[in-house]
């Protein structure tokens, strides 16, 4: 969905931010679908076993719908996120990939990676939470949706 206002998406917002379990996620059968066979040619060491077993616990637990019927506030891949760091206050935005289109300088951040696979399947409300590589807790809210393929018409991204 192309929203102009990030604020669009945010009305929903109760006034604090949910937290969220991985039996709270939803995925498109299609995202499930390829994250599947991403972890099982892993073989090239795209992701940590600790982010690889993530995704795979997020894979076994999730609601799957079809991408057709997907709510148009759940990050999904290549959905383009606003994000506040409830440390710091700061809004960033970020676009979920997978590892050969990862440019996380440019805000193209692997589903792989700690975020990337916090923010998978998670709605618009719902607090992240991931560990960096040198072991700091992180967390952030997810304040707006500002492109999901799935909300434009775009059931093969």
């Amino acid at each position: 969905m192309r929203v102009s206002d990030p604020e669009a998406l945010s009305l929903t917002l109760k006034e604090r931010p949910v937290e969220v379990t991985t039996l709270e996620r939803t995925l498109t059968e299609l995202d499930h679908v390829r994250l599947l066979n991403l972890l099982r040619r892993d073989a090239r060491g795209d992701g940590s076993p600790h982010q690889v077993r993530a995704i795979e616990d997020v894979l076994e637990a999730s609601a799957l719908v079809p991408s057709r019927e997907v709510a148009p506030d759940v990050v999904t891949m290549y959905s383009k996120v606003l994000l506040q760091d409830t440390q710091t206050g700061q809004r960033n935005t970020l676009t979920l990939c997978y590892p050969a289109d990862a440019e996380p300088a440019v805000g193209f951040v692997s589903v792989l990676s700690p975020v990337g696979s916090a923010l998978l399947g998670l709605r618009v409300g719902s607090m992240a939470r991931w560990s960096t590589p040198a072991g700091d807790e992180r967390a952030a809210e997810i304040l707006a949706i500002l492109f999901q393929p799935e909300s434009s018409g775009d059931y093969a991204m």
